[in-house]
């Protein structure tokens, strides 16, 4: 199926049909997916306190992306008629948080705009080698770059699964052994995020191959045979 327009935009849904488009696609759901179930997640520990005589208070640190931890304070209420004093939940692990979404976010628009140009403009696309060129450089980028930040991002989880751990956040001083954990965060989200960094990295490493095919450095194994090749005719 094929439309032209005055522009010069020809739409083509060929190449869909193709590894090269079909990828491209799968590339661009996953990618959105990688970087919806981080950005925007908020969660809350949970543990409670129980003071003689008194009915339990919960307690519910809260947190989210990009997870400053200690930029939301909470209060353990004292067992004495003291005024709580502000608690943090410690550490730091934004760097990792938004550098795994800023890789989404940019291969999302490298993708849309890759298949922009494949769907539209696949005549200017193949017309020289510059264009698959560029495209197999920055696709080995994004490659690399979803190894990187999805690696990063993993540990990044790791310490705040810790962090927020309510086993380890009865064991402030404030709690003086009244404090009983509660729940763990839910972090299924968070979780699935780090499976499609990973997921990115197949599909953005092994893109490269169908890209590097399309580039002048891919050698046809059956070029077509020339004249003097066929062979001068018999005697």
């Amino acid at each position: 199926m094929s439309t032209k327009l005055a522009s010069g935009f020809t739409l083509d849904l060929g190449p869909l049909k193709e590894p090269l488009g079909f990828i491209r696609v799968l590339e661009w759901v996953f990618t959105i997916f990688a970087f919806a179930t981080t950005g925007g997640y908020s969660g809350s520990s949970h543990f409670t306190v129980n003071c003689i005589g008194a009915e339990p208070k919960d307690v519910n640190p809260v947190f989210a992306y990009p997870f400053r931890l200690p930029k939301s304070p909470y209060q353990i209420p004292p067992c004495n008629s003291s005024k709580p004093d502000d608690t943090y939940l410690q550490g730091d692990f934004s760097s990792s948080a938004e550098f795994f979404v800023c890789v989404g976010v940019f291969g999302f628009l490298y993708c849309t705009a890759t298949l922009v140009l494949y769907l539209g403009f696949q005549h200017v696309y193949r017309q020289t080698s510059r264009g698959p060129t560029i495209d197999l450089v920055v696709t080995a980028t994004f490659a690399f770059l979803w190894l990187v930040s999805s690696s990063a991002w993993g540990k990044g989880l790791t310490d705040v699964k810790w962090a927020t751990n309510p086993g380890h956040l009865v064991m402030n001083d404030q709690c003086n052994s009244t404090c009983k954990a509660g729940e763990f965060p839910s972090m299924g989200r968070l979780n699935a995020s780090v499976i499609f960094g990973f997921l990115n990295l197949i599909l953005w490493a092994g893109n490269c191959w169908f890209i590097y095919k399309e580039t002048p450095f891919h050698k046809d194994p059956n070029p077509p045979a020339t004249m003097e090749e066929e062979g001068a005719p018999g005697p």
